[in-house]
């Protein structure tokens, strides 16, 4: 079954990162806050299905 919060984290950080490379903005933009702040959700989103699933 697919992950749709997954997913959801997934397409927002991608259409940020194009923004931040497509305005060349600055590493402490908010944007790249956000980047950080979902990688981070990614990264526990995933910690907790690995340990649900096994």
């Amino acid at each position: 079954m697919a992950d749709l919060y997954l997913k959801k984290l997934e397409a927002e950080r991608k259409t940020l990162w194009a923004t931040c490379r497509l305005k060349g903005l600055p590493g402490d933009s908010p944007e790249r806050q956000r980047i950080a702040a979902i990688d981070q959700a990614i990264a526990e989103h995933r910690a907790k299905r690995e340990r649900e699933e096994g």
